[in-house]
């Protein structure tokens, strides 16, 4: 992937990159692999807004994505690459040898024509899906399942990877591109390679209508809202926010305090708590 850049001819140019799109092959999805996608705009039940900041946004169909891998030792090849507007990586259409289709995560490399495959007698190669006891130590994987059989979980955006650093018993010790170290059970599945589109953290918006584009709608500093509205507002002029530390809408902690439980379930498989 590779990152075009703007002269400033307008405000909203200035600054503003955007994918060149040089790996996608096709702009029509594959019918039988769309569903609807229903979107809340941040709204419950009941019309009241329990998410901040969402709303409107461009329409987007859903694509269905293959995150279990369980067609075991059939092979697939690689039909197209395409783009999602759901999440920041590529997909592939994969066409398998029985005449099914489905989408995976597009890995990094991965070219058109290529063959594919998953299960516990697949190559090691870029794209197919093993369990984690049959990859070797050093090789970055992505779409990792937490629990057997449920389907990839973890690292699945654009660029990301982890990497294999032990095998103990009945885990996996795997590396997170967060930087945490924590166990994995070894029946687990995962996907070899790197995922693709790396450069898509690089991308600069450029103007907030294509925020409002993406369903992302303005957000406005606590400071400068009235007290009514926000713990931080009130105060004469530009005022500091008036607490020993900074609090949301509703007064609890933000901005640092951790926020995950003390007695979780997995704390016990994390090894080394990410950064």
């Amino acid at each position: 992937m590779t990152i075009r850049l703007y002269k400033a001819y307008t405000p909203g140019t200035r600054n503003r990159t955007i994918s060149t799109f040089d790996e996608i092959t096709t702009n029509k999805p594959q019918k039988s692999l769309i569903g609807k996608n229903h979107r809340s705009q941040g709204r419950n039940n009941r019309g009241v807004i329990t998410s901040r900041h969402r709303g409107k946004g461009h329409k987007k169909l859903y694509r269905i994505i293959d995150f279990k891998r369980k067609k075991y030792n059939i092979q697939a090849t690689v039909a197209s690459i395409e783009y999602d507007p759901n999440r920041n990586a590529r997909i592939a259409l994969l066409h398998y040898s029985d005449g099914e289709k489905r989408y995976i995560l597009h890995p990094r490399s991965l070219k058109i024509g290529e063959i594919v495959t998953s299960g516990t007698k697949a190559p090691l190669e870029v794209g197919n899906s093993l369990p984690l006891d049959l990859i070797p130590l050093g090789t970055a994987v992505h779409n990792i399942e937490l629990h057997p059989l449920k389907g990839g979980q973890i690292v699945r955006a654009a660029g990301t990877y982890a990497q294999i650093l032990a095998k103990d018993g009945a885990f996996i010790t795997l590396k997170l591109p967060s930087n945490e170290v924590r166990l994995i059970r070894k029946e687990c599945f995962a996907t070899i390679g790197q995922v693709g589109n790396i450069d898509a953290g690089n991308i600069t918006i450029g103007k907030a209508g294509r925020n409002r584009w993406m369903s992302k709608r303005p957000k406005v500093r606590g400071v400068v809202m009235n007290p009514i509205d926000h713990p931080h507002g009130g105060g004469e002029g530009r005022s500091p926010i008036g607490k020993p530390h900074p609090v949301t809408p509703w007064g609890k902690p933000a901005l640092g305090r951790k926020t995950r439980k003390k007695y979780k379930y997995s704390s016990r498989y994390i090894l080394r708590k990410r950064k």
